[in-house]
């Protein structure tokens, strides 16, 4: 991805999440807003893999929970 000029965004954080977030910036010697756009960057990739994984199963059957619980009764596992 080309690099692009950071945009500007004011965020409210808990005062509990910003202290930790301020202690984490410290120990690993960066911003915050680095590891905001770590941690969302992160958080988008979790999705897109997600979102892949529900594109793949699109063609699975579906099988009903009434209908698996029956099945289940059926083969004594319940």
């Amino acid at each position: 991805m080309p690099a692009t000029r950071p945009k500007r965004a004011t965020v409210y954080f808990d005062s509990a999440l910003h202290k930790a977030l301020r202690l984490k910036a410290a120990e690993t010697e960066r911003s915050v807003s680095d590891v905001v756009n770590e941690a969302v960057r992160v958080l988008l990739a979790e999705d897109a893999d997600d979102l892949a994984a529900l594109r793949d199963r699109a063609a699975e059957p579906t099988v009903s929970f009434e209908s698996f619980v029956r099945d289940l009764k059926a083969e004594g596992a319940i």
